[in-house]
């Protein structure tokens, strides 16, 4: 056996658009994602993962590169990824691995997406806008040569069924498939979240988190079709395992199920993404396989490019220097855990120019209110927009910011909020604060007792 037949195997199971708390082990209690939570106690639970870019082509490339959307250039969903950019399809290529796209790709020009812009997989079956070119129950990509491929059944199985397909062909190199579905993401034209038949129904009086029950938004229309969504991809999930066990390749493959970003249902701007709040950013992560078996519950927060640098490590391939990940493997990522340092830097565009930091307690997030969202990379000026304290208010509730009990808090997260743009984007901006308001009885500090 050669040294390169040794090495794992890889698949990326990645959703679109689903919230951390869909699943059973972040506490829903509808049973929507018996897989997943099998999945998370038997490998290794990232509790703490986010989006750096909440929305779906920019958190795509970033996922594709291990950069910022500032740096890899697509920031907006219609600026597509440089193809002179390498991506993970790109490096596990050049290391010896046959790979595999199937689904939602999202960072190319057009449809069929040209050769130069598939990122490096070889085996293609996929369409750049999926919500466009395909519906519920008429899934339609393209393969390699930009033919049409009319996939049978729900769009989340006829997904899976071509990722099994793949699976089962014999092959003498270790392989990478990136399995991306649009599910549960909204169907574009109109506006709704198509459910396999009967499953919606399912969840018509199903438990609201605590921001949809406060806020409400879009919630009582949409919940049901979103759940029935997760609900079927969490089977897809148990399929795809299946399939990795059946072909006896369970023990050799690495599996890592992730999403782009999460759901806030139109309760903090006119759409469902593109904010700062953990509905939008915060998504489920686990991994299976060698090195992730029994491993626990990682606490440090992660964001994106430390689960692309993560999936090169697992494969011996060296990370590019200027990637901004760092492996979930690697010591340090898990000494971050408790040290002031372990925070994510979050970069919001097209709905507004934000930037935002995720701390374990706080959350911290500023506005460029003349900046264009969808041509300004960022900004020089900026102005506070968000303070949420995130131990007494996971679900971001009140908004503490211009509180002056709260000015020790903000001084030392706007300096480091302000090196994370520095480092990333090369500009030191401006932050203007938010208006004072004074409320004697809020404070961060805990009480003493005598």
């Amino acid at each position: 056996m050669s040294e390169a037949s040794k090495r794992p195997n890889v698949v990326v199971f990645f959703t679109d658009q689903q919230r951390w708390d869909t699943t059973g082990v972040h506490g829903h209690p509808g049973g929507l994602t018996p897989e997943f939570d099998a999945m998370a106690c038997e490998g290794t639970h990232v509790a703490y993962s986010f989006t750096v870019q909440p929305v779906c082509g920019p958190a795509r490339a970033c996922m594709q590169t291990g950069l910022y959307g500032t740096e890899h250039g697509s920031f907006t969903n219609s600026v597509h990824l440089d193809p002179n950019i390498p991506t993970l399809g790109d490096r596990f290529a050049a290391a010896g691995y046959e790979t595999a796209y199937v689904g939602k790709w999202h960072l190319a020009s057009r449809d069929p997406v040209p050769e130069a812009e598939r990122g490096g997989y070889a085996t293609w079956r996929a369409a750049n806008v999926l919500e466009f070119t395909s519906d519920a129950y008429a899934t339609t990509v393209f393969d390699e040569d930009g033919q049409v491929r009319r996939l049978p059944g729900y769009r989340v199985d006829a997904l899976a069924d071509e990722a099994i397909r793949f699976l089962a062909e014999p092959r003498e190199k270790p392989f990478f498939l990136f399995l991306s579905f649009l599910e549960p993401h909204h169907q574009n034209h109109r506006d709704d979240y198509p459910a396999p038949r009967g499953y919606a129904e399912r969840y018509a009086d199903a438990w609201r988190p605590p921001d949809l029950e406060a806020l409400v938004g879009s919630a009582p229309r949409h919940l049901p079709g979103y759940y029935g969504m997760v609900k079927r991809l969490d089977e897809a999930l148990g399929r795809v395992r299946d399939a990795l066990e059946s072909l006896d390749l369970a023990r050799d493959t690495v599996l890592m199920f992730t999403s782009d970003h999460g759901n806030h249902f139109k309760t903090r701007n006119a759409e469902y993404k593109r904010s700062c709040h953990e509905a939008s950013i915060r998504v489920p992560t686990a991994l299976v396989g060698p090195r992730f078996d029994g491993g626990g519950r990682i606490q440090t927060l992660v964001g994106i490019p430390d689960l692309t640098a993560t999936l090169l490590d697992v494969a011996g391939i060296d990370a590019p220097a200027g990637i901004r990940g760092t492996s979930l493997l690697d010591p340090e990522l898990r000494a971050r855990e408790g040290c002031d340092e372990d925070e994510v830097f979050v970069q919001i565009s097209e709905d507004i120019v934000g930037r935002a930091l995720r701390t374990r307690r706080w959350k911290y997030a500023i506005e460029a209110p003349d900046a264009d969202p969808t041509g300004d990379l960022g900004a020089d000026r900026y102005e506070e927009r968000f303070l949420y304290d995130l131990a007494a208010d996971p679900y971001e509730l009140e908004n503490l910011a211009g509180m002056d009990a709260f000015e020790g808090v903000v001084t030392d997260l706007r300096k480091r909020l302000v090196a994370h743009i520095a480092e990333v984007e090369g500009r030191t901006p401006s932050i203007v604060p938010a208006p004072s308001r004074h409320w004697e009885q809020r404070s961060p500090e805990l009480p003493t007792y005598p």
